[in-house]
């Protein structure tokens, strides 16, 4: 990031209490549970509308992982009153965007619609949250989807397959062991009546957060909502059994063999969460550690092993302290032609141990800030993203209003705090290291390397 846009950055949170501060978030409560939280941003005559889902692979069972993927599918196979096909159609013919994503602790649909339009994505998400058809040829079409999906993204991706084994080796009880897409023997074996009960157990008011941002009244959000989403049923929830992962008793090593044009090595620490952990600090210095590491060009992991050392040809970090339970600290990259995968995880080490040993320099923490701060102020620009982090942390369990000391929580790490969170958490006694060791290609080529790490992409 350059210097001018920091201290654009810096300037507009100096302004911020006074000048541009964020519109407040209004929320209600259905007499059916269904939570509504609206934020007014007036700027132009556009709404994006949310509706978030308390389930995601992390929920899923062993036998059926997988299924909370299958099932978003599914949501646009059609209801008795919207045939398949027609939901899309509807919103394309009123100008508007849909899409739907699954998560580890959630899954949500949205649409972006001209504001006076509002009331068909009520219409619509209110349907199908209840009457969803799963017509068996249906459903065995999707899973064929599916099965390719996985194929494409997963299993011909070297590095995602190594993505995917290395979680399974890092967690022994955490269902975050498994991937979001499912395992394809599981996919393969899911059944109509697997997915009927599913959706009837998850899709229901009482577990679902709406969320709408853009140009529109709070008021009105509310009586759109009750109109269409009040009248729906309840289910009867039954959360999953409490997964804490299992406490780790020593540095964990696989090898991933499969062709592949390039190594790639993979190091992740265990560590907690604002959900997860026991002291509210240790997020925030950890998300402050993962900036210097990997915060642009300037971060220690460019400056040093790409520029520096040469001994990458890509490298980076990764963390995500909103997740619902223990996450991973993750560095990962690829040795530079000529490097070794060996001489790439330690100086990856040698990085780690450095924030053990000394103290991050001021300036060098005030640029991570800044960083922080600009891209939540630049971030602020999209009507989709503010209603994201909305939905994210109201569906984990943290509460939407954890938006408000982001910032401020940021702001107040101190070196010594960036110090203390490597010395306890980036230990070798929690670490787990994958190796991708590449095969001969034998004449087929797959997809181009990820670059670095994925930073807990969706999927």
């Amino acid at each position: 990031m350059s210097s001018s846009r920091i201290l654009i950055a810096l300037l507009w949170l100096a302004l911020a209490p006074a000048t541009f501060a964020a519109p407040p978030v209004h929320e209600f409560t259905l007499d059916n549970g269904l939570k509504i939280l609206v934020r007014e941003d007036r700027r132009a005559p556009v709404v994006v509308a949310q509706i978030w889902y308390k389930v995601g692979s992390s929920y899923e069972p062993s036998g059926l992982t997988g299924i909370s993927h299958l099932l978003e599918h599914m949501m646009f196979k059609g209801t008795p009153d919207v045939p398949g096909g027609e939901f899309s159609r509807l919103i394309a013919a009123n100008g508007g965007n849909h899409n739907a994503f699954t998560g580890r602790d959630f899954t949500a649909y949205f649409q972006t619609l001209e504001k006076d339009r509002l009331e068909l994505s009520f219409r619509l998400e209110a349907d199908r949250m209840r009457h969803l058809l799963l017509d068996p040829e249906e459903v065995a079409k999707e899973k064929q989807v599916v099965a390719e999906e996985r194929r494409l993204t997963t299993d011909d991706r070297p590095q995602a397959l190594t993505r995917e084994q290395f979680h399974a080796a890092a967690y022994v009880t955490s269902p975050y062991r498994n991937p979001i897409i499912g395992w394809m023997q599981d996919i393969e074996n899911t059944t109509p009546e697997d997915l009927r009960r599913w959706y009837q157990q998850w899709y229901a008011p009482n577990n679902a957060t709406l969320v709408v941002v853009g140009d529109i009244d709070p008021e009105q959000v509310r009586d759109l909502a009750e109109k269409h989403y009040g009248p729906l049923q309840t289910s009867d929830l039954n959360p999953p059994r409490p997964a804490a992962e299992i406490s780790q008793l020593g540095e964990r090593r696989i090898v991933v063999k499969t062709p592949a044009e390039v190594p790639y090595v993979m190091l992740g620490y265990k560590v907690p969460t604002l959900k997860s952990g026991d002291e509210e600090w240790e997020p925030y210095a950890l998300a402050v550690l993962d900036g210097v590491l990997d915060g642009g060009n300037s971060a220690r992991l460019s400056r040093h092993l790409i520029r520096g050392s040469q001994v990458a040809a890509s490298v980076g970090a990764g963390y995500n302290l909103t997740s619902r339970l223990e996450e991973l600290f993750v560095l990962a990259g690829n040795p530079a032609p000529g490097r070794s995968s060996a001489e790439l995880e330690q100086a990856l080490r040698a990085e780690v141990a450095r924030l053990r040993e000394d103290l991050v320099d001021p300036d060098e923490l005030a640029r991570v800030v800044a960083q922080v701060v600009a891209a939540d102020v630049y971030q602020q620009d999209s009507l989709f993203y503010q209603g994201m982090r909305l939905g994210i942390l109201e569906t984990v369990g943290l509460g939407w209003n954890r938006l408000d000391d982001y910032v401020a929580r940021i702001q107040a790490v101190t070196p010594e705090q960036v110090r203390e969170v490597a010395r306890k958490y980036l230990i070798d006694d929690r670490l787990t290291v994958a190796t991708l060791e590449p095969l001969p290609l034998d004449g087929s080529r797959p997809a181009a390397p990820d670059a670095g790490v994925d930073h807990h992409a969706i999927r």
